[in-house]
């Protein structure tokens, strides 16, 4: 016996109310004794699940058995159904599917399935006949119940978003999707993506509620279906995979060239720069400039062929003229005066090796007018380029 079964044998439970006749019941609404609806334990043979669920799946045996016995121990969450009488007001069509069921079940028939699965003979339930004030009303909490559940499939919710556009339809079939939509707090477009699902042929259909095809290619499908009419599960799915594959092709190309542009922005960043901002190449005349006009570093020192200060260049720097003076990064003469730009002789000019890209962009700019700059940047990328 369980421990809440041994509770309510206890005297403090001697005098519970173990639920009210339906004539008791009706005097203590109307007295605003009890709410509308309250808790009360209804044999399972006496309850029949609404023919209206969408929801198909309820798990294998196993499945059930688990969840069944779960609920011998413990029942978390009542199950929700409607009078006979108030549903049959809705639905009459419907009284040879729910037989001599004195309740019809609007949530819970996953918990419903378990317990009969298992043997029980009874579950907690809430009578709610509100629910069924209107066929709208009824299938809009059928359907909401089920829409955040995880295991709810695709089609499933397509196929309860089409029962409850069609019972709006019965109003005024114009606005039917906006007033399904505005029930379920979505957009119209939602409604009208879930009901395209419903267009696919059965097989596809199969896979999505199985999770083989994800929904976003469902949609995708859907819409092409609607462009191309008459279209079999086959030619779909190759269609699909057609795409699929352009698409992939045409990311890779977008990265190879991505990756070509770095390659050539970097390689055009390590171009060796003169002084005068002609771009030189090993062995040009203006990489064997004159000794006296020896190779700078970054701070503007000769360098030697192996990057180090050579004291031949040193002292040909200290012996030379004004116009070949070593220049500083600003292309002033050091202890000289400032040569004007314009009157400099290229001839005379020290050759620069800057090995910074970021160094180069900053002395660039220092000098060059925005022309100059661009047609720099031109010459570079024709020295990096692949001819």
């Amino acid at each position: 016996m369980s421990v809440a079964d041994k509770l309510g044998t206890g005297s403090s439970f001697g005098h519970a109310p173990r639920g009210r006749s339906a004539r008791g019941r009706a005097k203590a609404v109307a007295q605003g004794d009890v709410p509308a609806y309250e808790l009360l334990r209804l044999r399972l043979d006496e309850v029949s699940p609404t023919p209206l669920n969408p929801r198909r799946n309820f798990g294998t045996d196993e499945e059930l058995t688990r969840f069944g016995e779960e609920l011998r121990q413990a029942q978390l969450a009542a199950c929700v159904a409607v009078t006979r009488d108030a549903y049959l007001a809705l639905w009459p069509s419907h009284e040879e599917q729910i037989g001599l069921a004195q309740h019809v079940l609007v949530n819970g028939e996953r918990r419903y399935r378990s317990a009969v699965h298992v043997g029980m003979e009874a579950l907690d339930f809430v009578v709610r006949d509100d629910l069924a004030s209107s066929r709208e009303q009824f299938i809009n909490h059928l359907l909401k119940e089920n829409l955040d559940r995880e295991d709810f499939d695709v089609i499933e919710r397509s196929r309860g978003v089409q029962q409850l556009v069609d019972v709006c339809a019965e109003k005024s079939a114009r606005g039917a999707r906006s007033r399904a939509a505005e029930q379920l707090g979505r957009d119209r477009s939602w409604v009208t993506n879930q009901l395209a699902l419903l267009e696919l042929p059965e097989e596809l259909q199969t896979m999505l509620s199985a999770g083989s095809l994800p929904e976003r290619d469902g949609r995708y499908l859907a819409r092409h279906l609607k462009e191309n009419p008459g279209l079999e599960a086959a030619a779909l799915l190759e269609h699909l995979k057609l795409e699929k594959a352009a698409l992939a092709q045409s990311k890779e190309q977008e990265k190879a060239a991505l990756e070509t542009v770095r390659s050539q922005a970097s390689a055009a960043g390590k171009a060796l720069l003169s002084a005068d901002n002609t771009p030189t190449e090993p062995g040009t005349a203006a990489a064997e400039g004159s000794g006296a006009a020896g190779s700078l570093s970054t701070d503007n020192e000769p360098n030697g062929p192996d990057g180090s200060v050579s004291e031949s260049a040193s002292a040909n720097a200290a012996d030379q003229s004004s116009s070949s003076a070593l220049l500083s990064a600003d292309n002033n003469q050091k202890g000289t005066a400032a040569v004007p730009k314009q009157h400099r002789s290229p001839a005379a000019a020290t050759k620069i090796s800057l090995e910074d890209p970021q160094q180069i962009a900053r002395d660039l700019a220092l000098h060059l007018t925005q022309d100059q700059m661009a047609e720099v940047a031109q010459l570079l990328l024709e020295q990096v380029s692949p001819r």
